[in-house]
């Protein structure tokens, strides 16, 4: 005997309520290596409005490479302090900052031959908000990053729309970047499936 699966049941508007004591912008304390970015940007819908209650939550590797979860058995040095998880609101404005670590490459699947691939550097975003029944992931690049061009998910995205993808320079000397999610339209963020 097998139970049907529920449905999907649409998200917010109500994130205020019970979410607000796991909002974490700031991810990478003192005493935790690596290169610190700060990410700004903004979540727009169709017509270029700000969404202002969305949420937007972020999942990346350490600086070494390793994720803060016990599947990852890579033999690479483990951050203590650094969760690699973050969360933030949408303000009225649609906008949303975090202050992290460029994260160094994680593994990838194996290629053709079996050997071993690296991803580039990225970060994993997730995207909620009220009138979507699923969240939207996809995932923030590195502006000037070599490893880009041999990323195998980068390299499944049609080479006119990897730009949604990849974060922009704000000021070289602050390492601050800047990075927006267009939920639809012409400029629309690439998505992945999940």
């Amino acid at each position: 005997m097998s139970l049907p699966a529920a449905t999907s049941q649409t998200v917010g508007p109500f994130f205020s309520i019970g979410f607000t004591w796991q909002n974490v912008d700031h991810l990478a304390p003192a005493g935790v290596s690596g290169e610190r970015v700060k990410i700004v940007g903004c979540v727009l819908d169709g017509d270029g409005q700000p969404v202002p209650d969305g949420i937007v939550e972020i999942w990346q590797a350490n600086s070494h490479g390793k994720y803060a979860h016990p599947e990852d058995t890579q033999e690479k040095p483990f951050e203590k302090g650094f969760t690699g998880y973050g969360r933030v609101p949408t303000d009225e404005e649609g906008r949303f900052s975090f202050t992290t670590i460029k994260p160094g490459p994680a593994p990838g699947p194996d290629g053709p031959g079996g050997e071993k691939t690296l991803q580039a550097p990225h970060i994993v975003v997730s995207v909620f908000m009220r009138g979507l029944l699923r969240r939207l992931v996809t995932r923030i690049y590195f502006p000037d990053e070599p490893a880009n061009t041999s990323d195998f998910a980068l390299n499944k995205v049609d080479p006119s729309r990897r730009n949604t993808l990849i974060a922009k320079r704000i000021d070289s000397g602050s390492g601050s970047l800047q990075w927006d999610v267009i939920l639809q339209g012409p400029n629309e963020t690439v998505f992945f499936d999940v």
